[in-house]
């Protein structure tokens, strides 16, 4: 009576699939495999597995091409808008007087960044001769949660909220960014808005107008100094 061999165990797709991950140069010395193989197709046809692989390597480096594409968008609009942002500061700079600084920020948000509600609120006890200005505890009893982090807010604000820092045209208003212009006290709180309810979100980046707040709190008080510093 002779032994007889035991046949081979036929490998299940999980264990052929994890060796093929280890060892994915397998159809390099197996080519004479690749003939064989056919990978079933959307639409029901059958492809050999070097063209499934062209076709996804296509597509991977289309959305590369796309992610790229985008970034390069952002970085241009980022170069503009730093751009808008340097000029504007050197007008700042610039400015000799309440009126022109008052003249500087909402002329360049209006025309050159196209921002369509632009509201510039001075904190002062008495009338300023330019621009807007009101009582610092009028603007706490208004806005005083959008001012009481001393960050920038980004959202759809309430309907008194809006009327305040834009007028009447605050009934248009469908989202804002707002931040205090704080330096050593709170002088004042910049506004801008947008009709669409959804264009200045909680997520978006508010760097420039960071920038822009922060100079002109430290521009405004050299030509007003009627101002009401709270701190």
């Amino acid at each position: 009576m002779t032994d007889q061999q035991d046949s081979p165990k036929p490998l299940d797709s999980e264990t052929v699939a994890a060796y093929l991950r280890l060892h994915p140069e397998f159809f390099i010395d197996h080519d004479e495999l690749i003939p064989e193989l056919r990978i079933p197709h959307q639409r029901g046809d059958t492809v050999s597995l070097v063209e499934r692989q062209v076709k996804l390597l296509r597509e991977r480096n289309i959305e590369m091409r796309q992610r790229l594409s985008h970034l390069m968008d952002v970085a241009r609009d980022n170069d503009r808008l730093f751009d808008k942002t340097r000029r504007l500061i050197l007008d700042l700079m610039d400015a000799s007087s309440l009126e022109e600084v008052v003249s500087c920020v909402e002329d360049s948000l209006r025309r050159e960044f196209q921002v369509p509600f632009v509201g510039l609120i001075l904190f002062s006890d008495t009338p300023l001769p330019v621009g807007r200005s009101v009582s610092s505890a009028e603007a706490h009893q208004a806005i005083g949660g959008l001012l009481a982090g001393g960050k920038t807010i980004c959202g759809v604000l309430r309907e008194h909220e809006m009327k305040f820092l834009f007028g009447e045209a605050g009934s248009e208003v469908g989202s804002a960014a707002v931040v205090g212009l704080s330096y050593q006290g709170l002088h004042g709180v910049l506004a801008i808005g947008s009709a669409d309810s959804q264009h200045y979100k909680s997520s978006l980046g508010t760097l420039f107008l960071g920038y822009i707040a922060e100079v002109l709190s430290r521009v405004l008080p050299r030509f007003s100094a009627p101002l009401r510093s709270v701190r």
